[in-house]
């Protein structure tokens, strides 16, 4: 069974959302020192590359990254072209059927410069969320780096998305993969106070 990484690579001077923690990896202890192994330290945002959004990290009585179910992160997902969208509401979804689909993956090709953090992106409308809500839709991922305007500061979005019980999937690679059906893993480290975890999410045909 082909694997597909749809994950963002973590490598140093990578972009990162602007003002948050610059991504470092560097081996602090290494064999010459130890004597007998590398080790690395990491520095890094839990929103750094492809990551989940736990409700904690717009709503300070949200839960946490250790409290949310890990079947939202695995299982059936339908990959969507939304190319050349300046924004995404349920009228773009006339047509598409989503009987039984629990996850949606959102393909943009919005992010076109993946070593420049984007200026613009596609937003999700007010009206997807309830729309997406309806179908039984519990899961949302796509391959930029939020539901909403990088200049929002409400994140009307995110907040909408979570009051209809769907979870957000960020930042992710979509480039090669064809619209369809996939299995979708994607699993958050189990972080206790996390309000965000990058994952490595990979999908299955």
């Amino acid at each position: 069974m082909k694997i597909y990484d749809i994950s963002r690579k973590l490598i140093n001077g990578m972009p990162v959302w602007p003002g948050d923690t610059d991504f470092q990896y560097k081996v602090s202890w290494p064999m010459e020192e130890s004597g007998s192994v590398n080790v690395g330290k990491l520095e890094l945002s839990t929103h750094t590359g492809t990551h989940v959004d736990a409700p904690f990290h717009f709503d300070n009585q949200g839960k946490r990254i250790i409290e949310l179910d890990l079947n939202l992160y695995i299982g059936s997902a339908r990959v969507i072209d939304m190319i050349g969208k300046e924004s995404i509401g349920a009228a773009d979804l006339d047509g598409i059927d989503l009987d039984g689909c629990r996850r949606v993956l959102f393909r943009t090709l919005a992010w076109e410069n993946p070593a420049v953090f984007p200026e613009r992106i596609p937003h999700i409308e007010a009206n997807l969320a309830p729309f997406l809500g309806s179908k039984g839709i519990q899961l949302i991922g796509l391959d930029i780096p939020s539901v909403d305007p990088i200049d929002s500061k409400e994140l009307p979005a995110h907040h909408s998305l979570n009051k209809h019980g769907i979870h957000i999937l960020e930042s992710l690679m979509l480039d090669e993969i064809e619209p369809g059906d996939y299995e979708l893993i994607a699993l958050p480290l189990p972080l206790v106070e996390g309000d965000g975890s990058p994952v490595r999410a990979v999908l299955r045909k």
